[in-house]
C-alpha cells in the first residue's frame, strides 16, 4: 500500500475542489480584486484631497501677495511721494509765474 504524504493529500484536495466548483473560485476572484479596487480608489481619492488642499492654500498665499503688492503699488504711485521725491532727490521745484516762457506756435 502506497501512502501519500499530508502535504500531497492536501494540494489535490485543494485542486479537485477548485476545479470541481470554477464558479465559486472566479466569484471569489472577482471580490478580491474589487476589494482591491476599492482601496486603490480610496488612496487616489485621499492623494487628489490632499494635493487641492495644497492648491487651495498656496492660492490664498498668492492672494495674500497680490493684496499686498496693490497697496504698495497705490502708496508708491501716490501724487504726492512723487512730489516730495523729485523736490529732494532731484532739486525739482513748481515753476514761478515768472519762470514761465510760453512759446507761441504759427
Amino acid at each position: 500500500m502506497k501512502t501519500l504524504s499530508p502535504q500531497f493529500n492536501l494540494i489535490s484536495l485543494i485542486w479537485t475542489d477548485l476545479t470541481r466548483h470554477p464558479g465559486r473560485v472566479l466569484l471569489f476572484l472577482m471580490v478580491v480584486l474589487s476589494a482591491l479596487a476599492v482601496i486603490l480608489s480610496a488612496h487616489l481619492n485621499r492623494q487628489l484631497a490632499i494635493g487641492h488642499e495644497q492648491q487651495m492654500q498656496q492660492r490664498d498665499q498668492l492672494d495674500v501677495e497680490w493684496r499686498h503688492l496693490v497697496l504698495e503699488q497705490s502708496a508708491l504711485t501716490e501724487h504726492n511721494r512723487l512730489e516730495s521725491m523729485a523736490a529732494k532727490e532731484l532739486n525739482m521745484r513748481r515753476p514761478e509765474p515768472a519762470d514761465e516762457v510760453v512759446v507761441r506756435i504759427r
